[in-house]
């Protein structure tokens, strides 16, 4: 997913209180010192996204200063995003790099062509025009009602749920 920026100062104290020392404060021959306490808020971060319950396989973060780097597997693109989030809305993390993958499959962009219609989408995409109603719920507020497109748009169209395909 990419590189999201925090506000360093703003979120969940998970690394202590005011007299936790900031890592700018540590010299390079405190080098080994800043190693262990990058390891130290990465375990915090972990348990964090543990104790939200997130399902995350494999998860694994690693701390280099202010930038926490997440990896491991999704179930959803919901629950990648709820990682960013919680890791990143701590008090000393000003990057979070989403290196995470997710199980679902990704929607893709669909650009509304003239003559079209949401069925006719449907069955470009799920070989069945009846099922225009998940295009429409996917695109739901931009979209007020299935039959208002127009060419040009770009609609998201999800991945087929398994229980209908």
């Amino acid at each position: 997913m990419g590189l999201f920026d925090f506000v360093k100062d703003a979120g969940a104290k998970l690394f202590g209180g005011d007299d936790a020392p900031e890592p700018e404060m540590i010299t390079a021959a405190d080098s080994n010192a800043s190693q262990q306490m990058d390891t130290l808020r990465a375990k915090q971060l972990a348990s964090r996204v543990r104790d939200l319950g997130l399902p995350i396989e494999g998860l694994s973060i690693r701390v280099d200063g202010e930038t926490a780097t997440v990896s491991g597997v999704a179930e959803t693109q919901g629950d990648r995003e709820k990682v960013v989030l919680a890791v990143g809305n701590v008090a000393g993390i000003s990057q979070v790099d989403d290196q995470m993958t997710v199980k679902e499959p990704a929607s893709v962009f669909h650009t509304v062509q003239s003559g079209e219609s949401l069925s006719k989408i449907s069955k470009e995409h799920y070989g069945d025009p009846m099922k225009y109603n998940l295009i429409f719920e996917a695109n739901k507020p931009m979209l007020e009602h299935p039959d208002k497109i127009y060419p040009g748009q770009v609609l998201r169209i999800p991945a087929l749920p398994e229980a209908t395909e």
